[in-house]
């Protein structure tokens, strides 16, 4: 059953697009670990905040995303631009009109 992740990274003050462009960078690596979709975006509401919506193949391939290299990496980057401030959720999906 597919696995969802939905989340909101708060950012130190001025450092949102600094984020984004971290997170947006292309990573073939996540296709390859099982990530079906994995979204960037921002709102003008909330000038400091990130928010990420991630699709996997399982809550097991998520969890394994998170030792590959690329993505420690872009964590260890992306972290000092951050304020610590995390939130969001997790849920396996029950189904879509979108897919069979």
């Amino acid at each position: 059953m597919t696995f969802a992740n939905v989340g909101t990274l708060e950012t130190q003050p001025g450092q949102r697009e600094a984020v984004v462009a971290i997170l947006t960078r292309s990573n073939p690596q996540l296709a390859e670990a099982g990530c079906l979709h994995y979204e960037v975006g921002t709102s003008d509401e909330k000038p400091d905040t990130v928010f990420v919506t991630e699709l996997w193949t399982s809550a097991e391939a998520h969890q394994a995303s998170l030792q590959l290299p690329s993505v420690r990496g872009a964590i260890a980057e992306a972290m000092p631009l951050l304020t610590g401030q995390m939130d969001g959720f997790q849920y396996e999906v029950a189904g879509s009109p979108l897919r069979d």
